[in-house]
């Protein structure tokens, strides 16, 4: 059985998988687009995701199931069919785009956006509630979700204008990213990035995910409506800040 047994890597892995459920259980998926790039700091990056890939994958079946009953049927038919479009894309050009490139449009997208609403709330929330804009996101989120892991500011920009539910705005991330991880275990399958070693890292990993679901829909049910919102477009904002530091040379 070959797995990665150095002992630093598993004391930056361990938290990481923690907020990485937490993230899905209720604080956001901004903790999730910062998984890889700190996992970076020991292990290659396409290594990370790949690791990571599983565990989200696991991570998702507990998150669906904390939100069974609390997502946005209307959002999710307009992002689904979108970031599948996404996903067919990202896998056609693997590997012949520039990845920097990607995290600096993203992470531009994600800051214009926030500081957009900061400063124009009721303008912004118009136009970003707008169906195209549903299609627009959601392909762009299964696009950069398959090549970076980045696909939580996309969908950033179209829900949180729509003023959802807490849970309910959770639950819609949920089932959304659910089936996109999924669907691009088909790719990473292709790349060969799905080894043994990274498989059975995964597995020794995976235990820890349920574990910070659950914190994080304990954590979602004591925070305020209004605050949570403020906190997600902060770290939608922090989220595209990082990914403009990982892009530029």
């Amino acid at each position: 059985m070959n797995i990665i047994t150095d002992p630093v890597f598993y004391l930056v892995a361990v938290p990481v998988v923690l907020l990485f459920g937490m993230g899905k259980g209720g604080l956001g998926p901004g903790i999730v687009t910062l998984a890889v790039p700190v996992l970076s700091f020991v292990i290659h990056p396409l290594q990370a995701a790949a690791i990571l890939l599983p565990i989200l994958c696991v991570t998702d079946l507990f998150a669906v199931y904390n939100f069974r009953r609390s997502y946005d049927i209307h959002h999710l038919k307009i992002l689904l069919p979108a970031g599948l479009v996404g996903i067919c894309l990202a896998a056609v050009l693997m590997g012949q785009l520039d990845r920097d490139m990607i995290r600096l449009l993203v992470g531009l997208m994600a800051i214009i956006f926030c500081i957009d609403h900061w400063l124009r709330p009721d303008i912004s929330n118009t136009r970003m509630a707008r169906r195209w804009g549903g299609y627009l996101w959601g392909t762009v989120a299964g696009f950069t979700s398959t090549q970076i892991h980045a696909g939580a500011a996309p969908v950033s920009i179209y829900l949180l204008p729509q003023k959802l539910d807490k849970v309910v705005l959770m639950g819609t991330m949920a089932v959304f990213f659910a089936v996109i991880n999924y669907v691009k275990l088909i790719p990473y399958s292709f790349m060969g990035a799905l080894n043994e070693e990274n498989l059975m890292t995964s597995v020794i990993l995976m235990p820890l995910a349920p574990i910070g679901v659950k914190i994080g829909r304990l954590l979602l049910d004591k925070v305020n409506h209004k605050l949570l919102y403020r906190y997600l477009y902060i770290a939608l904002f922090l989220s595209g800040i990082k990914l403009c530091y990982d892009g530029l040379p």
